[in-house]
């Protein structure tokens, strides 16, 4: 008898119903400043998931062990960004509603608004860390409020001051660091302080936002906007896994874009970031 071929990301395949965590997709990369692509991310990474394992070495955990959900991609309308997030929004609340954790694959980062969105009322009192290369702190971009460029500074909207904390920072406009400095908090160019945040977030309520341009483009070259002078990977890794314990309530992975990088690496990295990620959030 043969049956629906539904492709997941690798081992996320219990019921909704038994799952802790909820993967899905929000391809959407229409407010891109640079070269679009993220919008197949997605898709490229449960194809791409099944040339890794689904063991951890690094954590000595597998996630066919783990109970996750992978919920495919939304159908989020291109040239209506409000009522994308909207979506985006609504989408989460649900899974936050139902005592889940929402775990997210862009598209843009500035899919991030409609998930914290949802998360934030839910948990009102959230903090958030943030791994990018760029600030994302500008008030708009071309006039524009909702962008990619401007995605955190929509997040501090709803979060305020000292409850932002952000890691690899190493490109932004000059007053997106002098705004920072007066309202998150900023480590430049690495994830150097992160155990310090992690001690001081203990029984917190925490949402990850990982943009993996955090990564030097020299490992993570598919990406809309490379910035050479990144992070490792086992830097990226063992930041990661840092994490485990942490009360996360919500998180996503932004900002592949499969098509720059042909050889496949970029989704392959992407992929086992993920994996790792996943893990940590079953451990919770």
């Amino acid at each position: 008898m043969l049956n629906k071929n539904i492709e997941t990301f690798i081992a996320c395949d219990k019921d909704y119903a038994e799952a802790k965590i909820v993967l899905f997709g929000a391809p959407f990369d229409s407010t891109t400043s640079f070269r679009p692509g993220t919008r197949f991310a997605s898709k490229a990474m449960r194809s791409e998931s099944f040339g890794i394992e689904t063991y951890s070495p690094y954590q000595d955990k597998d996630l066919t062990d783990s109970s996750i959900f992978d919920g495919g991609d939304l159908e989020l309308p291109f040239g209506n960004t409000e009522r994308v997030l909207a979506e985006i929004e609504e989408f989460t609340a649900g899974i936050v509603e139902d005592g889940k954790i929402p775990l997210m694959i862009g598209g843009e980062h500035l899919v991030t608004l409609g998930a914290v969105r949802a998360v934030a009322k839910k948990y009102p009192d959230l903090h958030i860390i943030h791994f990018d290369a760029h600030t994302d702190l500008r008030e708009d971009y071309l006039g524009e409020p909702l962008s990619h460029a401007t995605v955190i500074r929509r997040l501090w909207d709803i979060v305020g001051d000292g409850k932002i904390f952000q890691f690899g920072i190493r490109s932004g406009e000059k007053y997106e660091f002098e705004f920072a400095a007066e309202h998150t908090v900023m480590n430049k160019f690495n994830l150097n302080g992160l155990p310090e945040v992690v001690k001081s977030l203990q029984g917190k309520l925490v949402y990850f936002t990982l943009d993996l341009d955090v990564l030097d483009p020299s490992i993570f070259s598919g990406t809309g906007t490379p910035e050479a002078g990144g992070v490792s990977f086992n830097e990226l890794l063992q930041a990661v896994i840092s994490m485990t314990g942490l009360n996360i309530v919500g998180c996503d992975v932004d900002e592949l874009s499969p098509v720059y990088d042909q050889s496949g690496v970029s989704t392959a990295v992407a992929c086992k970031i993920l994996r790792e990620i996943l893990l940590i959030l079953e451990a919770k």
